[in-house]
């Protein structure tokens, strides 16, 4: 049962900004310190989950968005040794060198197929070099450097390579069911998952940063809305300015990092702040121990779903898989048996299952305020035992059933939607 902690230390990463562009601006930078002399030509190319996320999203220190700029700050002052950190330090003047190079035309960035796992191709040509970096199925995993026709980087699981054994390959937390789940978050060792505290500090800090912005607009509705507190003794209202604050901060590039689960911060965010905003708006009926399990659990129904959804498709994950997850959670918070968690399932899978990704941009901020209200409505209705029963629509027999059938609504169910998508925004360029 610890391989779940484990699992969770693993999965929590701070991320700067949407994680896509982090990603496109740690693989050119990557590549680029491999070379020497000036930049003739930035080639990126991306699965249409990389590329549709980063389409017109904010970037950390930058007045500019998406894709091209993305690609060009990791060639101009990006740090890989940050990972999806790597545009913390970006400067004005790297902004305008960043402008300067998508001006002459030296950056390119393409979709090379649509897929749901994560694939990015970074080529970086110089008068006197040419390198290439592959990463595959995770934001920062580089499994190929080549340099000038040579490979100088090769990861030893080549499984990468073999996509039969890759999808023969059962994901960890698939090895579960969520009895052995609960089981786990009842019994483990409090100070085992006390790291988990570190992503409320982070996201809180994140929603200050977006509190404090011009730019930030659904956030200050938000905290009017809560009575011009952070904290107040209405749970659904101090959830909704945390969550969507701290995601809103988040598209918008702002130079605060979200504590990111299945690699993305707004999943993160999704996952973990509604729970804090319950914890402390009833402080009476809770405490700290009891909400690091439920983050707990909130993180495990969100990596099981996304384990069939893919990292990266044309459905909302952070509403769909991280919002089931947070109702989890909120249901745990109340005392929620196995039963309650299972009602809470079928009542998100058959509730919110559907909602499209058209990338990360200010809308995931309205997508997660619909997640929120979703989630405490679904928990709400089931711990006074009122759900969609598993004999209607994709609800499967067993709550792991149907967290699978969520799942693939999005991989392989929306495939041309995804496509579709990706047609729409490339049309408005």
């Amino acid at each position: 049962m610890q391989n779940l902690t484990e699992l969770i230390r693993e999965d929590m990463k701070p991320a700067l900004g949407v994680t896509e562009p982090g990603a496109i601006a740690f693989a050119v930078a990557s590549a680029k310190k491999y070379t020497e002399g000036k930049i003739v030509n930035v080639h990126v190319a991306l699965n249409s989950g990389m590329y549709k996320n980063a389409f017109t999203c904010g970037i950390p220190n930058s007045e500019r968005f998406g894709n091209y700029y993305a690609a060009a700050l990791g060639a101009v002052a990006a740090d890989s040794e940050k990972g999806l950190e790597s545009l913390a330090d970006i400067t004005p003047e790297d902004d305008e060198k960043a402008a300067q190079m998508v001006s002459d035309g030296l950056v390119e960035v393409v979709m090379d197929h649509v897929g749901s796992e994560i694939t990015i191709d970074a080529v970086v040509t110089t008068e006197n070099n040419r390198c290439k970096v592959m990463i595959r199925d995770a934001h920062t995993n580089i499994v190929k450097i080549e340099k000038d026709g040579i490979v100088i980087f090769e990861t030893e699981d080549k499984m990468y390579r073999d996509e039969s054994r890759k999808k023969q390959a059962r994901p960890v937390i698939h090895g579960y069911s969520l009895a052995e789940i609960l089981r786990y978050v009842n019994t483990v060792p409090v100070e085992e998952i006390a790291f988990i505290e570190k992503a409320y500090t982070m996201n809180l800090e994140l929603l200050k940063e977006g509190l404090a912005s011009d730019r930030a607009v659904f956030a200050k509705k938000l905290y009017r809305e809560n009575g011009n507190r952070i904290i107040s003794r209405d749970a659904l209202k101090t959830a909704q300015l945390l969550c969507n604050g701290a995601i809103e901060a988040r598209v918008l590039g702002l130079s605060r990092p979200a504590m990111s689960i299945t690699g993305s911060g707004a999943h993160g965010i999704i996952a973990t702040m509604p729970l804090y905003a319950y914890r402390h708006a009833n402080e009476d009926k809770t405490d700290d121990e009891t909400l690091w399990r439920a983050t707990a659990l909130s993180y495990l129904i969100t990596m099981y779903i996304k384990e069939y959804s893919g990292r990266l498709s044309a459905f909302c994950g952070c509403g769909i898989a991280a919002g089931t997850g947070m109702a989890c959670g909120l249901a745990y918070l109340q005392g929620a048996d196995g039963e309650k968690h299972t009602k809470v399932i079928q009542n998100m899978a058959s509730g919110l299952t559907g909602m499209i990704c058209d990338g990360g941009n200010h809308g995931c901020t309205m997508k997660g305020i619909v997640a929120v209200d979703a989630a405490f409505r679904a928990t709400d209705m089931a711990m006074d035992d009122i759900c969609i029963e598993n004999i209607h629509g994709i609800n499967g027999r067993t709550p792991e059933a149907t967290m699978k059938y969520m799942g693939m609504i999005a991989s392989p169910g929306m495939t041309g939607t995804e496509k579709t998508i990706v047609e729409i925004m490339e049309s408005k360029k």
